[in-house]
């Protein structure tokens, strides 16, 4: 019998007026004025994991952990990786390196400070590193990442890398940093790679084809990333008005299905880490010598 493969759960720990598609009416100046469910939608996963007993990387935003410190603490001790998903929740192809430095930066050093352990994984906003703002391969190295999963090998309107492998794989980025890239994960249909990672794409696609094109990952014998947002098992978050009708589509399309849907996909392969999944497939991030927090500032 062929041993299962590893696949990595994880999960983007934002709320839902963090959400790009959401950006057109919602400014970040205004934040703080729409009720946070983060926290709550979380905890609705840190159950379901138990449940499984699995374990999962959760891509925190630093603007959530400043608010919710005791809720990374309550994921950081239920034994999931804890990674950056940058501070302010802005595309990086909008900022400037300078920017996006400081920002991934003050993120990275509060999230080891709250955990006590290296945060060596990133993902982007938006999956927003894209062929104009590759540089930030550059920055993750310097600020001593070793691994990321923000590349999608697709074209889309907002993000996409379509050049790019469809499995995890090591390179050197522009300024000589040795970096795993674990890209959003697509499966082949008619010559075509065909976006099967999650998100809005779980909830969009009938369950059976997620779970085939899932499936025909595993059987190319390479793992898939999974991912999902708090907010997508949230059907009574509140509705924001003012919305485009593809912003409105995007968003709250299925909403109310996705937790039994994410229910019955964890029954139905093994799940794991990022970075024990990336060990499985033999590729092993380098961990740095010490924290950002205990580094000088860069």
């Amino acid at each position: 019998m062929t041993k299962p493969i590893t696949n990595a759960l994880t999960l983007d720990v934002e709320d839902y007026f963090h959400v790009n598609a959401l950006s057109e009416v919602i400014d970040p100046s205004e934040w703080e004025q729409w009720p946070r469910r983060v926290e709550r939608n979380t905890e609705s996963f840190l159950n379901l994991y138990a449940k499984h007993g699995v374990r999962g990387t959760f891509f925190v935003l630093g603007w959530v952990a400043e608010r919710h410190p005791e809720l990374i603490r309550r994921i950081h001790a239920a034994g999931h990786e804890i990674a950056s998903h940058g501070y302010s929740h802005q595309l990086i192809y909008n900022q400037t390196p300078d920017v996006f430095r400081e920002e991934t930066y003050r993120s990275k050093v509060l999230l080891e400070d709250l955990t006590g352990q290296h945060v060596t994984g990133y993902r982007a906003a938006s999956y927003s590193i894209t062929p104009k703002s590759r540089w930030a391969l550059d920055i993750l190295g310097e600020l001593g990442f070793t691994w990321d999963s923000s590349l999608f090998p697709i074209r889309h309107d907002t993000y996409g890398m379509p050049d790019i492998p469809d499995h995890p794989y090591r390179f050197t980025s522009d300024a000589g940093y040795e970096l795993v890239e674990f890209p959003l994960s697509t499966a082949r249909l008619a010559g075509q790679r065909i976006p099967v990672a999650g998100g809005g794409y779980f909830r969009l696609f009938p369950y059976w084809f997620s779970k085939w094109g899932l499936g025909s990952i595993n059987r190319r014998n390479q793992p898939f990333i999974f991912y999902l947002h708090p907010w997508e098992v949230d059907p009574e978050q509140p509705r924001v008005p003012g919305l485009s009708w593809k912003s409105r589509f995007r968003h709250y399309n299925n909403l109310h299905r996705c937790h039994a849907r994410l229910d019955k996909l964890l029954a139905s392969f093994k799940f794991g880490t990022v970075t024990e999944t990336l060990a499985e497939y033999d590729l092993h991030p380098v961990t740095p010598a010490e924290p950002a927090s205990k580094a000088a500032h860069p």
